[in-house]
């Protein structure tokens, strides 16, 4: 398959200068009507700018995706290093930039939500040492990785720890149509690109997530979203460009957009898809990125 066209990394007009030097950016504020979607995927890659994916030959599956389905072309994260955008995709709060944070989240989140709203919901960890673990990194697995296991709806609730599980879960809750509203899956340190390289990280999407694309359970009502913690090196928009990709039955074909987003509009999204009406920290006010799906 040809290789996507590189996009202008041009800012939106407006665009501010951040308090350390870094280019800000103002995500778009145009919202639209949402399909309801009955399961949500959130897929995490690593430290990896846009330019170094969309296009790169490395990465057939992720781009076949992004060519077949729907691509931000200006998405930028919103801080560096990384626990801090895991944290805004789930509780649109940066909460802290210490990667060796281990205190309990209390503030409202993606899981609280889902709680409330008496949907399911689960993280599954490749590497996770065990069912319900909420220790910190061993081996292959990075809890910084893992927001949903800091959560105090979490910690604090022995029903829902069990949520938190290995990959390994996944296959079979696919297989037996098991799986949950709203899933957060996160490969480990190697498959996610953070230190093994990208041609990995896009094998495992195409072995681990192919077949849940494929899947009649996805196709009937799935919203599927693949995208980078930050990028490597660039502030701009406090954590850089990066790439970011929807997939579903339901999105808009081919289409690439210029509006400027960032990870609350991915929390906004995702919440919203599954009926919730309330939406923690910045995503109460982000724009849902409806232009991404058929009317």
């Amino acid at each position: 398959m040809k290789p996507l066209p590189l996009v202008s990394a041009g800012l939106v007009a407006g665009a501010l200068l951040g308090c350390k030097g870094e280019q800000a950016v103002v995500p778009s504020k145009t919202s639209g009507t949402l399909p309801s979607f009955g399961h949500v995927f959130v897929v995490l890659e690593e430290n990896t700018n846009y330019a170094k994916v969309i296009g790169n030959p490395d990465m057939p599956y992720l781009n076949g995706l992004a060519q077949q389905y729907g691509l931000a072309t200006q998405y930028y994260a919103n801080t560096h290093p990384s626990i801090g955008n895991y944290f805004m995709l789930t509780t649109g709060q940066i909460v802290t930039n210490d990667d060796g944070h281990a205190g309990t989240v209390t503030a409202d989140n993606i899981v609280r939500e889902l709680i409330a709203a008496g949907k399911t919901w689960k993280s599954y960890a490749e590497s996770l040492p065990s069912v319900g673990y909420v220790g910190p990194s061993q081996g292959e697995y990075a809890r910084k990785h893992n927001p949903l296991s800091f959560f105090s709806d979490v910690v604090n609730d022995s029903v829902q720890r069990q949520n938190l599980v290995p990959f390994s879960a996944f296959t079979t809750d696919l297989a037996n149509q098991t799986l949950p509203d709203y899933a957060f899956i996160v490969p480990n340190v190697c498959d996610d690109a953070h230190d093994c390289s990208l041609s990995t990280a896009d094998t495992w999407l195409r072995r681990n997530i192919d077949p849940l694309v494929q899947s009649a359970l996805f196709q009937r009502d799935g919203l599927l979203i693949i995208t980078f913690d930050e990028s490597g090196s660039d502030d701009t928009g406090g954590g850089g460009r990066v790439a970011w990709v929807v997939v579903s039955p339901r999105a808009r074909r081919g289409y690439q957009s210029t509006a400027t987003y960032q990870h609350e509009n991915t929390l906004r999204l995702t919440a919203q898809a599954l009926g919730l009406t309330t939406f923690p920290g910045a995503a109460d006010s982000a724009s849902n990125m409806a232009e991404f799906f058929q009317p």
